[in-house]
C-alpha cells in the first residue's frame, strides 16, 4: 500500500480529515488537481460549530484575532443567536482561502501528504484495498490504499467513478459572485430584492468590495470557466443602475442552486465527504461548515477501523450520523433560497417568516438549524439531555488548574471524564486508556449546570457525548466497545 487512506481534494473537508488521520497515527495521502491555491474564498468566516471543532485541535490561535458576531439570518431575515446560551453565529471576515491555508499547514505539520497538481483518472474497489490511477507532471502512475475518500467538490471525479448515486434537484438559476477593487458600492445586506432579482454587497478588507447578483430568468449554464467580468457588471447594471464597468476584478465566478445528496456516504471502501456528498445553494457559509464537520466526525472513525480496533459497523455510523445532517441542510438552504432570490410573489411569505421570527421559540429553532448547534446523534438509547450532543464547552477543574473539554480533546483521543468521586467508572474504563484519556475533574457552578447532573460521561474524539452516568441505558463496557472497540 502506498498509504493507508488516499484523500481525493485538498480544500477544507481534504484537509481537515487529513489532519484528523495524522492525529490518529494514520498515514493518508492527499490528492489535489491544483497545482497551487487559487486564493479565491466563497465563504468569509465559520460557524459557532466550526470555531469549536477547531478550538479543541488548538487551532484558533493560528487565525490570529478573531471577531464574532451574534446577528445571523434565515433567508435575508435577521435572526440573533445571543438567545441561544453564550452562543454567536460565527467568526466574522476569515477568508476562506485563510481556513484553507491553516488546515493545510496543521495537516503537513501532522506528516500528511499532500500532492498537488495531481489529478485522479480512474478507481477500482479491490474489496481488499482501493486503486487509483493518477496523473501529474510527472506522468501516470498507480496508487493503492486500504481506504480512499473523496473530498472533491460538486463535481466530484471520485462519487462518478465509484458510482454514487447523486439524485436531487437540478440548478434553476445562476448567480455570480465578484470581489472588485476600484469601485464604491454602498453595502447591500442580503435579502434585499430588486426589480428583476438579488443584489447583494459588502465592504472586505484592502479596499475590496464583495457582490452577488441573481438576475432571475437567467437560466444556468455549464461553464468550464470563470464568466468575463463584463457579463457581471452587465447584469449589477439591469438590476441596480450602477455602472461598475470601470471596476477592477480581483476574482469572478458564477454558481447555481443545485440541491443534491449522494443516497449513501460509504461503498465498500471509497467513501464521500463535503460537497462530493452534497451540493446546494450557498446560504449563510453552510457549505464549508458542514464539510468540515463531516470530516471530523469520518476521521477518528476511519483511523479506528485502519488501525484494526474499530468494526465496520463504527464505520457505518458516518453514514447514519451525516446523512440526515446533509439532507436537513439542503431543506433549510432550498428554503432560504426561495426567500431571497424570489419575486415579490414570496413577500407575503417573508413578512410571515419575520413576523414568525419575533417569536423566541421560533428563532431558537431557526438558529439552532442553520449554525448545527442543533445536531443530536444517535449514540445510545438513553434520555440523558447531552447524549449524542457536543459536550459543552465548560470550566473543569483537575486540581488547581483550569481546563475544558476542547483542551482535553487536543490529542484527538477519546475522553472519559470522571466528576464524582467512588462511582467506579474510572476503574471500569481502564482496559481502554490505550484509545480514551482518562480523566478526573470537578465542575465547579456553573459549568456543573451545564452537564444536567452528569457525575461521569464518555466523549467522543469528534466532542461528542457517548456515554453519561447516570442517564445511559448502556453499560460503560458496552458504549467503549461501541465507539473503541474491544478491550485491550
Amino acid at each position: 500500500m502506498d498509504a493507508s487512506v488516499i484523500v481525493v481534494g485538498g480544500g477544507p473537508a481534504g484537509l481537515m480529515l487529513a489532519g484528523e488521520l495524522r492525529l490518529a497515527g494514520v498515514d493518508v495521502i492527499v490528492l489535489e488537481r491544483l497545482a497551487k491555491p487559487t486564493g479565491q474564498s466563497r465563504g468569509l468566516g465559520f460557524s459557532a460549530r466550526t470555531m469549536e471543532v477547531f478550538d479543541q485541535r488548538g487551532l484558533l490561535p493560528a487565525f490570529g484575532d478573531i471577531e464574532v458576531s451574534t446577528l445571523g439570518h434565515f433567508g435575508g431575515i435577521p435572526v440573533d443567536f445571543a438567545m441561544l446560551d453564550g452562543a454567536h453565529y460565527g467568526v466574522k471576515g476569515i477568508a476562506q482561502s485563510r481556513t484553507e491555508a491553516v488546515l493545510e499547514q496543521w495537516a503537513a505539520e501532522l506528516g500528511a501528504d499532500l500532492r498537488r497538481g495531481h489529478e485522479l483518472l480512474t478507481l477500482t474497489d479491490h474489496s481488499d484495498h482501493v486503486e487509483v490511477r493518477v496523473r501529474s507532471e510527472e506522468g501516470p502512475r498507480t496508487l493503492r490504499a486500504e481506504y480512499l475518500v473523496g473530498c472533491d467538490g460538486g463535481r466530484s471525479t471520485v462519487r462518478k467513478a465509484a458510482g454514487f448515486d447523486f439524485p436531487g434537484a437540478a440548478p434553476t438559476r445562476e448567480m455570480f459572485l465578484a470581489d472588485l477593487r476600484d469601485v464604491d458600492i454602498a453595502p447591500r445586506p442580503i435579502g434585499e430584492t430588486v426589480p428583476g432579482g438579488m443584489v447583494m454587497s459588502a465592504p472586505l478588507e484592502d479596499g475590496v468590495h464583495r457582490i452577488v447578483v441573481c438576475e432571475r430568468g437567467r437560466p444556468p449554464q455549464r461553464r468550464t470557466e470563470p464568466p468575463d467580468f463584463s457579463e457581471v457588471a452587465a447584469a449589477w447594471k439591469r438590476l441596480s443602475g450602477q455602472d461598475i464597468s470601470d471596476a477592477t476584478p480581483v476574482w469572478v465566478s458564477a454558481f447555481g442552486d443545485p440541491a443534491r445528496q449522494a443516497t449513501e456516504y460509504r461503498r465498500g471502501r471509497v467513501l464521500l465527504a463535503g460537497d462530493a456528498a452534497h451540493v446546494h445553494l450557498p446560504a449563510g457559509g453552510q457549505g464549508m461548515n458542514t464539510s468540515i464537520q463531516d470530516a471530523v466526525n469520518l476521521g477518528w472513525k476511519l483511523a479506528t477501523v485502519v488501525k484494526g480496533t474499530g468494526s465496520q459497523a463504527l464505520l457505518d455510523t458516518y453514514h447514519d450520523e451525516r446523512h440526515p445532517v446533509g439532507r436537513r441542510l439542503l431543506t433549510n438552504v432550498q428554503a432560504q433560497g426561495l426567500l431571497f432570490l424570489s419575486g415579490d410573489e414570496m413577500q407575503p411569505l417573508r413578512d410571515v417568516m419575520a413576523e414568525l421570527i419575533g417569536y423566541d421559540v421560533v428563532a431558537r429553532h431557526l438558529a439552532g438549524m442553520v449554525s448545527g448547534l442543533e445536531i443530536r446523534y444517535d449514540v445510545d438509547e438513553g434520555d440523558h439531555p447531552l447524549l449524542g450532543r457536543r459536550m459543552p464547552p465548560v470550566e473543569l477543574l483537575r486540581g488547581t488548574h483550569t481546563t475544558s473539554p476542547a483542551q482535553l480533546l487536543r490529542a484527538g483521543r477519546g475522553v472519559f471524564l470522571d466528576l464524582a468521586d467512588g462511582n467506579g467508572t474510572l476503574t471500569a474504563a481502564h482496559r481502554w486508556s490505550d484509545r480514551v484519556d482518562l480523566i478526573k475533574a470537578a465542575a465547579p457552578l456553573p459549568s456543573a449546570g451545564r452537564l444536567a447532573g452528569a457525575a461521569s460521561l464518555l466523549v467522543r474524539p469528534d466532542g461528542h457525548v457517548a456515554w453519561t452516568s447516570p442517564g445511559s441505558a448502556s453499560t460503560l463496557p458496552r458504549a467503549l466497545e461501541r465507539w473503541f472497540g474491544p478491550p485491550s
